[in-house]
């Protein structure tokens, strides 16, 4: 049986406070971050008056530290980031509206720099004085994570306007090689063609040097066609990527006298036009950076079929690539390779030989 002493108004407040106490830490333990109570004088000092437990963890300063000293914070801050936190808080406390900062902070002891957001509601106190109650988490992964896509967006803006430009090349390329070869040829056949028909209709003897001269044009016109045609569409892609990929390290071979090499666990290989075309273009980009940049003398190019994967590496025992110039804004080979890969669902990878100190691995996977 309860006595009167113990089931006073007196015990019941007593016991409610500590039930709400207790239900207070529970929630805040269980924030991510650090809970706050912040105050500014009228005079424009910041102290705080109370700190979770997730002080230390999330700013690297103790909550007895940061109670007893709340510049501690400022100087742990960015020299810019503190700036912008002081002009925010003043900029709060004159208007009465709600905080909201995002900067980065600095832990000596960990040697490490964090973003941190820190969100709070305001409430006057008297006197000029104001009283920020808040939260305050790190955001170091969000950000980079949005910095990084934002960094990808500015590289696939760079690639799109690179690959635009290279196809308003191609397109000149190809008018000029139109106009120059086949005009001209077409051009000649035409006023040669008329000249062996006037002497046709004359009774004269067809001049036999001048129609050699004809069929000459003519082959070399078919030869303009075949080439301007393959520069579009390799023709060597209609027997399939695997005789392809051959072909093309042939060629390379024959024009470079490098000792290059190709292999392959899939000669039968039935492969779509898109993932040939991209295949065979990673490669013809791969072999002509080694062929401008590598000083090698051996290129292995290797076509796989594992466990529904299609892997090629190409391999060249030259000077390597710097990590830098893996992500140079212009890399746009490597970057082009990269998206080729990644349109088809699948990764390229620019690494150092394992089993080799120089050279460099072009790995591509993509699935079947």
């Amino acid at each position: 049986m309860t006595s009167p002493a113990t089931d006073s108004p007196v015990n019941r407040v007593k016991d409610a406070l500590h039930e709400s106490e207790r239900r207070f830490s529970a929630i805040v333990s269980s924030i991510p971050g650090l809970v706050f109570q912040m105050h500014m004088t009228a005079d424009m000092q910041i102290v705080f008056t109370y700190l979770s437990e997730g002080c230390e963890a999330l700013l690297g300063i103790p909550a007895a530290a940061l109670l007893k000293d709340a510049q501690a914070l400022f100087n742990a801050m960015e020299e810019k980031s503190a700036h912008q936190f002081k002009q925010k808080l003043q900029q709060s406390a004159r208007q009465h509206s709600r905080l909201d900062w995002e900067g980065r902070i600095w832990i000596a002891d960990w040697q490490d720099m964090k973003w941190v957001n820190i969100r709070a509601t305001i409430q006057a106190l008297g006197q000029g004085a104001v009283q920020w109650d808040g939260i305050m988490l790190n955001i170091s992964q969000s950000k980079q994570e949005k910095q990084e896509i934002e960094q990808a967006r500015k590289d696939l803006q760079a690639l799109t306007a690179h690959l635009n430009q290279a196809k308003e090349q191609e397109r000149v390329s190809i008018a000029r090689e139109i106009h120059d070869d086949l005009g001209g040829n077409m051009t000649a056949m035409k006023l040669g063609l008329s000249t062996i028909i006037q002497q046709i209709e004359s009774g004269s003897p067809v001049d036999i040097e001048q129609a050699t001269m004809l069929q000459n044009i003519i082959n070399q016109t078919f030869d303009a066609v075949h080439r301007i045609s393959g520069n579009l569409r390799p023709n060597i892609l209609d027997l399939g990527l695997v005789d392809a990929l051959e072909w093309q390290v042939n060629q390379f071979r024959k024009q470079l006298g490098l000792a290059a090499r190709f292999v392959t666990n899939c000669r039968d290989l039935a492969c779509d036009d898109d993932k040939s075309m991209a295949l065979f273009r990673i490669c013809q980009e791969a072999l002509s950076n080694i062929a401008k940049y590598a000083r090698a003398d051996e290129v292995h190019v290797e076509l796989l079929l594992r466990e529904q994967m299609l892997l090629m590496a190409i391999t060249d025992n030259g000077i390597g690539i710097a990590p830098a110039d893996k992500i140079k804004p212009n890399s746009f080979g490597l970057r082009g390779m990269q998206e080729r890969a990644a349109a088809l669902g699948g990764e390229c990878f620019v690494d150092s030989p394992a089993d080799s100190a120089r050279g460099t691995l072009i790995r591509v996977q993509v699935p079947v």
